[in-house]
């Protein structure tokens, strides 16, 4: 699992149209135009703190997790993660990549200094439903929020393959903290923007998934 690369864009792009076809609101979930689709997930990355992870087995993309940093807004002063779609092909499911796909997510937000983290899985995917029922997110308005800091220890602690917390949201971390210890008179851009410049040139509005 690690940071999207420009070499994944076919992948990434194949992986959403399979959830596509398999969600039964397909239409909901994204456009079935290749080159569309690919200019909305350009939109994503280009988004200050847009997040896009991906699980690799051998040559072959076979997760993708979709997310952003939410700033502090007119209501709150606290910043928050959002997941906007986790997909896992279908013939790699129940090996731990939708839980190690959530712990990069939830590292981001942590090196973020997001307090929440927010999904919203489509009306109707019960799998997914009971995914994020069994990692502790509760009903929050139209989405299941959950506390990052008990999310990253419940994700360390229930799925050993992601224990392999990949080096470079490792290494994003640590410069996020060091950069905090060296001046905490201001605030500070945490939008791991720059980290996340792999051109992936496609976003979903919504999602489909299966962990």
């Amino acid at each position: 699992m690690r940071q999207v690369e420009p070499a994944d864009v076919d992948g990434v792009l194949a992986l959403v149209l399979a959830a596509r076809a398999e969600s039964s609101v397909g239409s909901q979930v994204c456009t079935s135009e290749r080159e569309q689709l690919q200019q909305q997930l350009g939109a994503l990355t280009a988004v200050p703190g847009g997040t896009v992870l991906v699980a690799v087995s051998g040559d072959e993309v076979v997760g993708l997790l979709l997310g952003r940093v939410l700033e502090p807004t007119l209501f709150t002063d606290r910043s928050s993660f959002t997941v906007d779609a986790v997909y896992v092909a279908s013939g790699h499911r129940r090996r731990g990549v939708g839980h190690a796909l959530m712990l990069g997510a939830t590292e981001v937000a942590l090196a973020a200094s997001a307090e929440q983290v927010y999904v919203t899985p489509l009306p109707g995917a019960r799998g997914m439903q009971r995914f994020f029922v069994q990692l502790g997110f509760a009903p929050a308005a139209a989405f299941r929020a959950a506390a990052t800091a008990a999310l990253h220890r419940r994700l360390t602690l229930d799925a050993p393959v992601a224990r392999r917390s990949p080096r470079r949201i490792e290494d994003l971390i640590a410069r996020r903290r060091e950069t905090r210890r060296r001046g905490d008179d201001g605030p500070q851009d945490v939008s791991p923007k720059a980290e996340h410049a792999a051109p992936v040139r496609g976003g979903t509005s919504d999602q489909a998934a299966q962990p």
